[in-house]
């Protein structure tokens, strides 16, 4: 039996993913949680074989939460977003993620995946699978967030949603200094000079989330 978890801020997905999984033999949904606290407690109670889990969180990022998954337990994640596999899909798979899927996905596919990661084998679609390779033969040009590192491109998100310095590296569990170093660093490899600037950036491309 595969002990799943969905975990989105919109109680309809929930209920529209928890209705496409309910006839499936061998499935068994654990818990479901609106928000990245709740996820947080509810796995701390609940054991969990997959986590179906979306990028846009009220109170967290999904790649900060997707990070702080992995370093604790052996959960598989598997990403359900509304956003495009070329904006978050390598992303997400380069922090650990197993698999990543549209919410527009169909159900034979939702459960392929969900049975593949189970499995510790990672679920690579036909898209990220033509995404990774031309990644390896570099026939990409990446947008520029796309090169940032893992750190930066967290705190890129965070001061495009207009969190101060003092708040990331609370948050984050970093030195002011630190993040203002990271903030420089993002501001250069963007090519933009202030925390507007990486707003505007974030919105054109469609990274903050509905």
């Amino acid at each position: 039996m595969i002990r799943l978890a969905i975990i989105d801020d919109h109680a309809i997905v929930r209920a529209g993913f928890r209705e496409m999984l309910s006839d499936e033999l061998g499935l068994h949904i654990a818990f479901e949680a609106g928000n990245a606290e709740e996820a947080q407690t509810m796995l701390r109670e609940h054991s969990c074989d997959v986590l179906l889990l979306d990028i846009s969180l009220p109170d967290l990022s999904g790649i900060d939460l997707l990070r702080s998954i992995k370093q604790r337990n052996n959960t598989q994640v598997l990403i359900i977003s509304s956003f495009s596999e070329e904006r978050y899909a390598l992303p997400m798979i380069r922090n650990g993620a197993s698999g990543y899927l549209c919410k527009d996905c169909n159900r034979d596919d939702l459960i392929n995946a969900i049975h593949t990661v189970a499995k510790g084998h990672r679920y690579i679609s036909p898209k990220t699978a033509e995404l990774l390779a031309n990644e390896m033969t570099g026939n990409i040009d990446k947008p520029a967030h796309e090169l940032l590192s893992e750190r930066e491109l967290q705190v890129f998100l965070r001061l495009a949603k207009g969190e101060s310095v003092s708040v990331i590296a609370e948050t984050l569990h970093l030195s002011v200094k630190t993040v203002s170093t990271y903030r420089t660093r993002v501001l250069e490899k963007l090519t933009v000079s202030s925390n507007a600037e990486l707003a505007t950036y974030a919105h054109q491309h469609g990274l903050l989330g509905n």
